[in-house]
């Protein structure tokens, strides 16, 4: 089960355009977005450490990001 509430992700759907979403398609869609944010956190983490740091930075994700496109 997914860590994002389903509340955001319906709001998300239906500001592209669905004038109604169902309880699977905001259970689909969160499971598939908290996939993807577990990878791009676990990428960010090498790079921090490759950086020797411990902390997390905002370059660091979009690094994270880059290196799995």
């Amino acid at each position: 089960m997914s860590e994002i509430p389903k509340a955001p992700v319906a709001r998300i759907i239906k500001e592209s355009g669905a004038e109604r979403v169902s309880e699977d398609a905001k259970v689909a869609l969160a499971d598939y977005l908290d996939e993807v944010a577990r990878n791009v956190a676990k990428e960010a983490n090498n790079v921090a450490k490759i950086a020797k740091r411990k902390t997390i930075k905002a370059d660091d994700i979009k690094l994270a990001i880059k290196n799995l496109e």
